[in-house]
């Protein structure tokens, strides 16, 4: 939900070059073209449906339960996104904006496509010849060398019926924060302060590629392929001071990841009887080995601590799916699909420690967890008609899944869930629809929670927990859309969730770790929309605005007391001015957002993370440097910092305050140049 400023893109493959599948309706949609968003000079498809007013793009989870039912608001060409690893903004800004025919903005639930619901974007596209985009980055921090190696490039085109796309994107994360940590007793005293600097380093390159064949039979074929490497990298140093500033220790935490991810998927879609059958495989693989180390010493050279943690983990996911919709009576569709799913991990893990600078010696026997889940599901959907401007989608199904664990402990859980969805579209006129949905769903388990966990830094430890069950959960929503035509447009979304089985921390023995809880709900409020300043006169001007408002319910496995979720998200809201001036190439701008996030709640204590001021930068935007657009972006214009409290309890939070340790760092400016286009 905090998407800053200062948040990384995912690298991911393209999707597909452009498969000419039968679009969405055009029936009750707003439709969109280059023309609209000229004042945006926009390179890519991103940057048209970016300025969309009143929509933004939903991002899927990439850990969702298979491929099951869409979620993300985009299609392309009439077709669902066949990847778990590309995102709608990352196939989008594959497309040269030349490329776009048009921008469609319909109803999910008119759609044969199930699971959908609102405000979805269909984005028409055709490869004319060879095309592509590009962009190249910059950035500078204080205290940290510049990432100069920051591009992406992408190339498309088409020969016949058979489309290809082949792409490269490298992006260096680059982060330092510094500042002072207050420890206190449980009465407030100062028993010791530290001064900290951390710093985050990270590599990202990735590979991919795709093909699609489209011949004139109808048939549609699919083939996706990516190779990433992502090579993290972090250290923070502590000099730890008496009250009365006195030099007495220094630490020193390192860990490194060096991790490659691969994702091959394929769709094949045909007639067949009356209808046509779409049948889609992924396979995705993982290998992630991790090593961290703390150190630390009283500066006399005592009490040395010596203690490293090394893991190894290979995670894998199998999908094979079928679909097969056809077109009823009277405007209706149905859809019959049936998935089965394998995800298994693998993880071994090795703790050595010494009390001395000498070489280090394990601590017990290696930790080896094996985990692996078998699933399958089926439904049938089916859409119609009520009125002429009433719409009904309903999705009826379940799935059967059995878990296995090798380890200490190991088990089998063989389970079923029923699942489904129920969406209503209802035109209330030209300028207001309304969007009613009703879900059953179950949640995506993260094989992580059957591992146990060694945080050497912050001693934040994860016992894991072999009887872990997904989450299930009825979701209530209701959606307006307005548009206001040239004044802007707003969706605004009231939902509500009523959950089994969450996912939350929880004691294990004498530790913590994930576990199920019986119940728990949430509510909220999300919004989207754009205000144009035109009709005030102030010619080329916008605001975009949105918000996030939510309010969690759980009992607390420990008090008992009725609490957050951990870390969930309470608020958060985002403005974004910018001004294209008229008659010129020029644009600039200036954005804020804040948000507040729910404590972390653990065995023995309470964490509060804060970002003080909030997060502000501004821009200024050439928009034909050579055909080329250059933007020049500022941020943390309010000097932020980041805050965070850690309150310690003996024995546990049933007990009295024992230490506080209260946390604050500066990141300093960010300074990042951009330059983008496409050919």
């Amino acid at each position: 939900m905090k998407s800053t400023f200062l948040a990384g893109l995912a690298v991911s493959l393209p999707l597909f070059a452009y498969a000419q599948a039968p679009s969405a309706p055009s029936e009750d949609s707003r439709t969109f073209t280059i023309s609209d968003f000229e004042q945006f000079a926009p390179r890519n498809a991103l940057d048209m449906v970016e300025r969309i007013p009143g929509f933004s793009i939903r991002q899927a989870d990439e850990d969702q339960r298979g491929f099951g039912q869409a979620d993300e608001n985009v299609l392309i060409n009439g077709q669902r996104i066949s990847s778990k690893s590309t995102s709608a903004r990352d196939a989008l800004a594959r497309i040269p904006a030349q490329n776009v025919e048009k921008i469609e903005l319909v109803d999910g639930a008119t759609l044969d496509v199930p699971g959908l619901s609102g405000q979805v974007a269909n984005i028409t596209a055709k490869a004319n010849g060879v095309s592509g985009t590009w962009t190249y980055r910059q950035r500078y921090r204080e205290n940290l060398e510049p990432a100069l190696d920051w591009f992406d490039i992408s190339a498309n085109g088409q020969t016949g019926t058979l489309g290809w796309t082949i792409g490269i994107e490298s992006e260096p994360n680059r982060g330092t924060a510094s500042g002072r940590e207050n420890v206190l007793d449980g009465m407030g005293n100062l028993t010791e302060f530290r001064q900290e600097t951390g710093r985050f380093l990270a590599d990202q390159v990735g590979l991919n590629g795709s093909l699609n064949w489209t011949p004139n039979n109808g048939h549609i074929a699919n083939l996706n392929a990516e190779y990433n490497l992502w090579e993290p990298e972090q250290k923070e140093n502590s000099f730890v001071f008496a009250p009365d500033g006195t030099p007495i220790r220094e630490t020193l935490f390192t860990s490194y990841e060096q991790e490659w991810n691969s994702e091959i998927s394929g769709d094949y879609e045909f007639g067949l009887g009356v209808g046509r059958l779409k049948l889609i495989g992924l396979q995705r693989n993982e290998h992630s080995p991790t090593r961290s180390q703390f150190f630390g010493a009283d500066l006399d050279g005592q009490n040395v601590i010596n203690q490293v943690f090394e893991r190894e983990v290979d995670e894998s996911e199998s999908i094979l799916r079928g679909e097969y919709s056809w077109a009823g009576a009277n405007g209706s569709d149905w859809q019959v699909s049936l998935e089965g799913a394998l995800n298994t991990l693998d993880s071994e893990a090795q703790i050595f420690r010494s009390m001395s600078l000498e070489s280090i010696a394990p601590v017990g026997p290696r930790d080896r967890v094996s985990v692996e889940e078998k699933r399958a599901e089926a439904f049938i959907t089916h859409g119609r008609s009520l009125t002429p401007d009433v719409r009904l989608q309903v999705s009826l199904g379940a799935e059967q899944s059995e878990i296995m664990s090798d380890g200490p402990n190991g088990q089998t859980q063989t389970f079923t869930r029923p699942k489904g969805s129920a969406s209503l579209a209802w035109d209330v006129s030209e300028q207001l629809t309304l969007n009613a949905s009703v879900e059953r769903e179950v949640g995506q388990l993260n094989f992580f929670d059957f591992v146990s966990n060694v945080d050497l830094n912050a001693g934040n430890n994860q016992t894991g927990n072999l009887n872990i069950v997904p989450d299930q959960r009825w979701i209530f929503s209701l959606e307006a859309e307005r548009d206001f035509g040239s004044w802007g447009a707003i969706t605004a979304e009231v939902f509500y969730n009523d959950i089994e089985d969450l996912i939350d921390q929880v004691p294990i023995g004498t530790g913590q770790g994930p576990g199920n809880l019986e119940t728990a709900s949430r509510y909220g409020l999300d919004f989207e929309g754009t205000l144009r300043l035109d009709n005030f006169g102030f010619k080329g001007a916008q605001v975009e605005y949105e918000g996030f408002f939510q309010d969690t319910f759980l009992d607390d496995p420990l008090t008992g007391v009725e609490r957050d979720f951990n870390e969930s998200t309470i608020h958060w809201y985002m403005l974004q001015f910018r001004h294209d001036i008229p008659g010129t190439d020029w644009a600039w701008g200036i954005n804020y957002e804040t948000f507040q996030d729910a404590p972390t709640f653990r065995r023995d204590a309470r964490i509060q993370f804060e970002q003080t001021n909030g997060f502000a930068w501004g821009f200024i935007e050439h928009k034909n440097i050579f055909g080329m657009t250059g933007t020049i972006f500022l941020a943390n214009l309010l000097d932020a910092d980041e805050r965070l409290e850690r309150l310690v309890f003996t024995p546990d939070r049933t007990g009295q305050l024992s230490r506080v340790e209260d946390r604050n760092r500066n990141f300093g400016n960010i300074l990042t140049l951009r330059l983008k286009g496409s050919f």
